[in-house]
C-alpha cells in the first residue's frame, strides 16, 4: 500500500527548524544551578556526547540548521539544546524507554547521564572549559562512501532532481527500472543522497514493486540522517525478481541554495545460484484503512491485527502514520492467550525511523501470534503538524491524511529452528541472571 501520494508538498519546515524558536531565548545566559554543574564543561563532558550523537546532522552541509562541531557554534543555542535533549525531542529516537524491548542497533538516543551532563551545562552557564580537553575533530564518512560496502547493483532515481533554494518541503514518489533479467538475492541494502543533495534530503525511503502503479510491494531501506544501509542478519536475504521496479519515496527541504540530489539505493547480492536459507520481509502489517480522526481531538485511538501463521524472527520495526500521528505500540497475543508488548514509539512526522532489534533481543514468536498494533492520532491544534485541527481525518495516501500501519521486518522459522532459537534464548537469560 502506497504510504504517501505520488506528488505532495508540505508547508512547513522540518522539524529540526523547529529549534530556532527556542533558540531566540538564548541571548541571554542561562543562570547557573547549585550542587556541582560548575565542574562540567564544554570541552570535557558536552562536546564527546556531540561527537557521538549530533554532529551527524549539526555541521556543515548537512541538514540540520546549525552546526554543533565547536563551542563557538554551540554555544548560542544552549539552551535549545537543553530544552531539545531533556524533552527527548533530539536526537529524534522515539522509543519508549520503559516499555518493551530495549536494545536497537544504530540508536543514537542518548542516556539519562548524558541528559544530565548537557543540562548542567547548560544551567552552569555554558562554559567552555580548558581547551586542551577538546576531544579531537570527528571524522566522517567521503559522502560518496557506501556504508556497506560498494554494491553489486547501484539504481539512481530516474533524474536528477532540483530543490530550489527556497520553498515548501516537497513529498513524492519517484519510480526507476531495476534493469535486473533474472531474479537475485540480496544480503545488504542502502538508500542516500548523491554527494551534492545530503543537505537537501531529509529522508528517502525505497520499495520493491512489480509496476509503477502496483499498490504491493516490499520495503527496501530508508535514508535519513545518521542511518547507515541494512546488512542483513547472516543466513537472510531478500529476492529481487527480475524486472522490478524501485519506488523512491523522497522529501526534499530547501537549504537557501538551489542544490541538485540523485538520490540512489544499493543493492550487494549473494553469489548466482546461492540462496540463503531464509528470506527476509519487511511488510506493512496491520494496515487500518477504517480510520476516523474527529477535529479537534487529541487522543484517538485505533487497533488493528495481523495474523502469523508461521514461526517469526522479528528484526524490525518501523512505525508509519502521518501529520496528525501522535504514539504506536506493537504487542505481541500469543496463542496461549498471554501477551507480550514488544515496542511502543512517540510519533514525529519529520523522522521516520526503523528501529532494528539487536540480534540476542530479536522478539521470537510462535505460530498462531497475532501482532496488535496500537495507534494514536492527535487532530488537536496543539499538534504542530496538523494542517487543519478543523478537518476530519480518515485514511488516505495523502500526507494530509492519515494512515496506520507498522513496516515490520522478520523471517520465518520452521519448528525445530524455533525451537533452538528459543532454547538460544533462556540460556542467554540464566547466563545474565
Amino acid at each position: 500500500m502506497q504510504a504517501t501520494s505520488r506528488v505532495s508538498v508540505g508547508t512547513r519546515g522540518i522539524i529540526l527548524y523547529a529549534l530556532t524558536a527556542v533558540a531566540v531565548t538564548s541571548a541571554t545566559a542561562p543562570t547557573a544551578s547549585f550542587g556541582q554543574t560548575d565542574a562540567v564543561t564544554f570541552t570535557k563532558d558536552v562536546a564527546p556526547i556531540f561527537q557521538a550523537s549530533c554532529q551527524t546532522c549539526h555541521r556543515d552541509g548537512a541538514i540540520a540548521p546549525m552546526s554543533l562541531m565547536t563551542y563557538e557554534e554551540s554555544r548560542p543555542w544552549a539552551r535549545a539544546i537543553k530544552d531539545k535533549v531533556s524533552t527527548r525531542t533530539m536526537p529524534p529516537w522515539y522509543i519508549d524507554r520503559n516499555i518493551g524491548v530495549q536494545d536497537f542497533k544504530y540508536d543514537r538516543s542518548l542516556s539519562d547521564d548524558q541528559i544530565a551532563t548537557i543540562v548542567a551545562w547548560v544551567d552552569a552557564g555554558a562554559p567552555r572549559g580548558n581547551p586542551s580537553d577538546m576531544p579531537p575533530p570527528r571524522q566522517f564518512a567521503d559522502r560518496d562512501k557506501w556504508n556497506v560496502g560498494e554494491p553489486d547493483l547501484i539504481v539512481p532515481i530516474p533524474e536528477p532532481f532540483v530543490v530550489a533554494a527556497e520553498g515548501a518541503n516537497w513529498w513524492g514518489d519517484l519510480f526507476s527500472d531495476s534493469g535486473l533479467t533474472e531474479d537475485r538475492w540480496i544480503k545488504a541494502v542502502e538508500t542516500k543522497p548523491s554527494p551534492e543533495g545530503f543537505p537537501v534530503v531529509h529522508h528517502a525511503v525505497t520499495r520493491l514493486q512489480e509496476s509503477r502503479d502496483s499498490d504491493e510491494g516490499d520495503f527496501l531501506n530508508e535514508y535519513a540522517q545518521g542511518k547507515n544501509g541494512d546488512v542483513f542478519p547472516a543466513g537472510t536475504g531478500r529476492l529481487v525478481k527480475a524486472g522490478s521496479i524501485i519506488r523512491f519515496n523522497m522529501h526534499y527541504a530547501s537549504n537557501g541554495t538551489e542544490t541538485t540530489d540523485r538520490t540512489s539505493v544499493g543493492l550487494t547480492f549473494y553469489p548466482k545460484g546461492e540462496t540463503p536459507e531464509h528470506e527476509l520481509f519487511s511488510r506493512a502489517l496491520a494496515q487500518n484503512y477504517d480510520l476516523d480522526i474527529p477535529p479537534g481531538d487529541d487522543e484517538v485511538r485505533h487497533d488493528s491485527y495481523h495474523p502469523f501463521t508461521e514461526n517469526v524472527r522479528l528484526t524490525g520495526y518501523q512505525p508509519h502514520l502521518h501529520n496528525r500521528g501522535k504514539r504506536q505500540c506493537i504487542e505481541a497475543i500469543l496463542p496461549d492467550g498471554t501477551t507480550d508488548m514488544l515496542s511502543c514509539s512517540n510519533w514525529d512526522f519529520g523522522w521516520h525511523i526503523v528501529y532494528n532489534y539487536a540480534d540476542d533481543a530479536q522478539p521470537l514468536l510462535p505460530k498462531g501470534t497475532f501482532l496488535h498494533t496500537t495507534t494514536w492520532h492527535d487532530n488537536s491544534a496543539g499538534n504542530r503538524w496538523n494542517p487543519d485541527s478543523r478537518n476530519w481525518a480518515g485514511f488516505g495516501q495523502r500526507s494530509s491524511d492519515d494512515m496506520s500501519f507498522t513496516w515490520t521486518s522478520y523471517y520465518e522459522l520452521d519448528d525445530e529452528e524455533f525451537a533452538a532459537a528459543q532454547e538460544e534464548r533462556r540460556s542467554m537469560t540464566n547466563e545474565d541472571n
